[in-house]
């Protein structure tokens, strides 16, 4: 079986408050784009020792992944079936990145999140959504989003979610990744959170035309202070006629929303990967 998860983009992101955990609470609306990853599990026909010792393996291509493999949320998320369903056969994982990693795009989360789908649906699980958001949870704040993988306003660290009608399949997507890592943890040290000033589920049922005022990402101020380039992406944006641009996420990724089959054709530099979605 194959699957093929989605990216998703913030629409506004404020810190709200420091947790005594060391988290932070935040809100934003997730919003899934059709930029994608492959992910094809295979059921292993004649286990070996090693798979009996290890009943996961996953192969990687496409976009490099850093870090081990048994770290990756797809492995992880099989471990996290097998040791409540034990009957779960040994698998290979075949993963292709086209998401890009560390972007704010959450291609990692949805990995995750559509391996326990996928293992639940070919080895018939019968796992409840609500099971699934459980779990989901368990390899990350943002992975319950693509449980649902639908509009939402996030709050806690993200996984508390809660549906909103927002429709903006009338318009296309310019998505930039500059390839700039920008730590997390920096980030929220720069960030004085506070309550947001106008609720956002209120600010995206506004005009599109009006977020550029309204909707903000918390990130971007102390962001744009240290790389003074990816303002420079938001700005471009906005030249090329965007009716919203934002960093999604911590960043460092930036999307324009621009009127239907209107992208813009024009250079960016070639290391960036940009993404036209029509």
């Amino acid at each position: 079986m194959v699957v093929f998860p989605n990216c998703k983009i913030n629409l506004g992101l404020h810190v709200t408050r420091k947790r005594e955990d060391g988290y932070h609470d935040l809100e934003t609306i997730f919003y899934p784009l059709p930029l994608h990853d492959a992910l094809e599990v295979v059921t292993r026909q004649s286990p070996t020792h090693t798979a009996e010792n290890n009943p996961v393996s996953i192969q990687l291509s496409g976009l490099p992944v850093q870090g081990k493999p048994e770290d990756n949320l797809c492995i992880k998320a099989y471990h996290l079936l097998k040791k409540d369903h034990p009957q779960l056969a040994d698998v290979h994982l075949y993963l292709h990145k086209a998401i890009p990693m560390g972007a704010g795009l959450g291609g990692g989360s949805a990995d995750g999140a559509f391996t326990l789908q996928l293992l639940n649906d070919k080895f018939q699980l019968n796992l409840s959504r609500e099971k699934l958001l459980d779990y989901s949870l368990q390899l990350g704040s943002d992975c319950p989003f693509f449980i649902i993988n639908k509009p939402c306003y996030a709050t806690g660290r993200g996984e508390l979610l809660q549906a909103v009608q927002l429709d903006l399949s009338a318009y296309s997507f310019l998505v930039v990744h500059p390839g700039i890592h920008i730590n997390t943890g920096w980030a929220f040290s720069q960030l004085t959170p506070a309550p947001s000033p106008l609720p956002l589920q209120e600010i995206i049922r506004q005009p599109i035309t009006s977020w550029r005022l309204a909707l903000r990402n918390d990130f971007e101020a102390p962001v744009f202070i240290q790389y003074p380039e990816l303002k420079a992406i938001k700005e471009k944006l906005y030249e090329a006629g965007a009716l919203y641009a934002s960093m999604t996420g911590s960043g460092s990724c930036f999307f324009g929303i621009f009127p239907k089959q209107q992208l813009p054709a024009f250079q960016w530099p070639a290391h960036y990967a940009v993404f036209y979605l029509q």
